[in-house]
This record gives structure tokens, C-alpha cells and sequence, in this order.
């Protein structure tokens, strides 16, 4: 892997745009790759420490990461507050995500309760979604990813007792009924916890297992614990499971072959033989391998390009750039 480091003087948030590197929290800051820096915005927004950004730029929505308040921007300027509900707020990330659908673009969320998802249409606050029918199962929504071409939206959640699972969304589906979203009808057939996730294409994911013990022993070969799997959510298939040769918790896919992994350090995994094949100790990326963890804010912060496939992790008040 490759190293570039960019300092800065003051950091809270980091944001992937385009090949830049955006800190909505204070003041809109941009870093390139280049080394330039540029402030979008006119104020601050201090309080936060996570933001994500629509495909677009024309909006950002920053969050605190295990709180409960957020705010929604529009080309900087603030459009409305946004909440989610206090139940264990303090143990898992603010769920949100964008997508643009039919040039109307929406923030899913879970303003209305922690296991329903809802999508509020970012220009007028209209919650497409909130009809009376809706009655969702108990699961903790968070660490939401949207497929590349915008079809699937995926939760990393949680349930009790606790359990991290993976359950998969028809983003068009549910809009056009919402009850989709209350008990999804696509979720791997694993038998064993999945701890993280990543999609690789559009159909094709990335899943990985830790060591909890199985939930259904007649699944377990699916993804057996502390491996790795590819599973084409279509298809409803698995590739032949790998053990990491390493302990893993959070993955992102590069593409089928490769991808990295952010437990302690940076590292490249191979997905045909689970080798680590690259890695950097030298920087801290946090212990995060679960959708649960009350210390996630305390860990640097990471995000993923899905375009160039470049990590940029904080450092204290530096910014890690790594290209595989």
C-alpha cells in the first residue's frame, strides 16, 4: 500500500468527495490530494464528529457518531435538525445514508425508532416511508451502504442477545411500499454472526464472521466463524469460505480479490487464501469489529473511497491517505 499524509490544522470530520477530502464539521474544509486546502462553508459546526455527503456534494449531513443529534445542510447552510431515538444510542453508530432516486434525493434514517428505517426526502422533510402500516422487527439499524449503482441498501446491525447480522434492502421496492422495510426479505443464510460487510459490485458482498457461536449449526458452512465469504445476494449463493490468517473486524471491499481490513492497523487481505498480503502498524485505526462498541468515537476516524478504493484515516490532526 501507499502512504500520503496531509496535515491540517484543526480537524473533526473527514468525507470522501470526489478525490478530496472534506471536514463539513469545520467550516467545510477541503483537502486535495495535492496538498491545497479550501474552506467551503462560512460556519462550523463543532459539535459533530462524523458527516456524510450526498453523490452530488449539494448535501452534507453530520451526525454525532453515538449520540442523537444531527443537522442536514444544503450547500452549507443548515436546513433542519435531525434526531434518532436515545435506546443505546451510546453503543452503536448513527445509522444515515443518502440516495438519489428519480432526482429526488433522501437521507434514510431512523428518526422514529432504532429498528425502522425511514426515507426523508432531504429538500421538503417529507418521510416518504411513515405510513400507519408499518410494524419493524427488532433490529438495531446501523452502519448503513448503499450498492454502487443505488438497487440495495444494507444495514450492519444488531439484534438481541446481542448479535451483529446483515440484512439487505430493494431501495425502489420500499419506497413504493414501505412495509419492505420492516422485516427484509434478503439477508444471508450464514448461521454465524457477521461482524462486517462491504459491498463489492452490485449483487456481490463481502461478509465475514467472527467468533460467537453459531445460531444454526446446518448453516455454519455457509461462513463458518472467523472467515471470510463472498455472497451474491441475488444468486443466493456463497463462494468457499476463507479463514483470515489474521484477527479482522472491519472490512471494505477493493474488488474480488482484495480487500482491507481496519482492526488495530491497516492491512490488505486476500480473499482466495485470507493472507495478509500488506499492512502498516504503524498506524492506529481503531478495534472496531462489531456493530456494538461504546468506545467507537474514541477510535480514528476512517472512510472509504468506492471509486479509487482509498482509506483515509485520521491522525490525530493528520489525514492518512492509503491507495492499495
Amino acid at each position: 500500500m501507499q502512504r500520503q499524509t496531509i496535515q491540517t490544522n484543526f480537524l473533526k470530520t473527514i468525507c470522501w468527495f470526489d478525490d478530496s477530502i472534506i471536514d463539513f464539521a469545520s467550516a467545510g474544509t477541503k483537502y486535495t490530494i495535492d496538498g491545497n486546502t479550501e474552506a467551503l462553508l462560512k460556519y462550523s459546526f463543532c459539535y459533530f464528529d462524523s458527516a456524510i455527503t450526498s453523490s452530488d456534494g449539494q448535501y452534507a449531513f453530520l451526525y454525532k457518531k453515538l449520540g442523537t443529534k444531527g443537522v442536514l445542510l444544503k450547500d452549507g447552510k443548515e436546513l433542519r435538525e435531525i434526531n434518532r431515538s436515545y435506546y443505546h444510542a451510546d453503543a452503536y453508530e448513527y445509522p444515515a445514508a443518502f440516495i438519489t432516486v428519480e432526482q429526488r434525493t433522501f437521507l434514510i434514517h431512523c428518526p422514529i425508532s432504532y429498528d425502522r428505517l425511514e426515507f426523508e426526502d432531504v429538500e421538503t422533510g417529507e418521510v416518504i416511508t411513515d405510513i400507519q402500516e408499518r410494524k419493524p422487527t427488532d433490529f438495531f439499524h446501523t452502519r448503513l451502504e448503499v450498492s454502487p449503482n443505488g438497487k440495495y441498501l444494507m444495514s450492519k446491525g444488531w439484534q438481541w442477545h446481542p448479535y451483529d447480522g446483515v440484512r439487505l434492502f430493494d431501495i425502489q421496492k420500499c419506497i413504493s411500499a414501505p412495509t419492505l422495510l420492516d422485516n427484509a426479505e434478503i439477508y444471508p443464510a450464514e448461521g454465524t454472526e457477521v461482524c462486517t460487510a462491504s459491498f463489492i459490485d452490485d449483487t456481490t458482498i463481502l461478509l465475514g464472521a467472527s467468533g460467537e457461536e453459531a445460531l444454526d449449526d446446518d448453516l455454519i458452512e455457509n461462513l463458518p466463524q472467523r472467515n471470510i465469504a463472498i455472497w451474491d445476494c441475488e444468486a443466493e449463493q456463497f463462494t468457499k469460505p476463507v479463514k483470515v490468517n489474521a484477527e479482522f473486524g472491519n472490512l471494505f471491499a477493493i474488488n474480488d480479490k482484495f480487500a482491507w481490513d481496519t482492526y488495530k492497523f491497516p492491512k490488505i487481505i486476500d480473499l482466495e487464501t485470507g493472507e495478509v498480503v500488506d499492512s502498516d502498524e504503524s498506524l492506529s485505526s481503531g478495534l472496531q469489529k462489531s456493530a456494538i462498541d461504546y468506545h467507537m468515537d474514541t477510535y480514528p476516524k476512517i472512510v472509504f473511497n468506492y471509486k479509487s478504493k482509498q482509506l483515509a484515516i485520521t491522525n490525530k490532526y493528520c489525514i492518512e491517505i492509503l491507495t492499495p
